[in-house]
């Protein structure tokens, strides 16, 4: 008979590195959407504005409504209609 040699050949011993396989809609993960903390308003006090400064807002609500009108009419008009709008603000 006759002796025949075999050769040994050497394997990795860690485990051999499998392919990237791209996921899926099937294989993926949901993610789940955290909620965002509840965010808490600013108390705002509306406060009504001193005498002074509703008589600026008048005057210059009367001038834009005058302007809007060409200046044709009686200027105590335009004062009465800009106090009420004015009051209904800040009623």
């Amino acid at each position: 008979m006759v002796a025949t040699k075999t050769t040994k050949t050497t394997a990795s011993k860690a485990a051999p590195k499998k392919a990237a396989v791209p996921k899926t809609t099937a294989t993926a993960k949901k993610t789940v959407a955290k909620k965002a903390p509840a965010v808490k308003k600013a108390v705002v006090k509306k406060t009504k504005p001193s005498a002074e400064a509703i008589y600026k807002m008048t005057e210059v609500a009367a001038y834009y409504i005058a302007l809007k009108n060409g200046f044709a009419g009686n200027p105590s008009d335009y004062w009465i209609t800009a106090e009420a709008q004015i009051s209904a603000i800040y009623k």
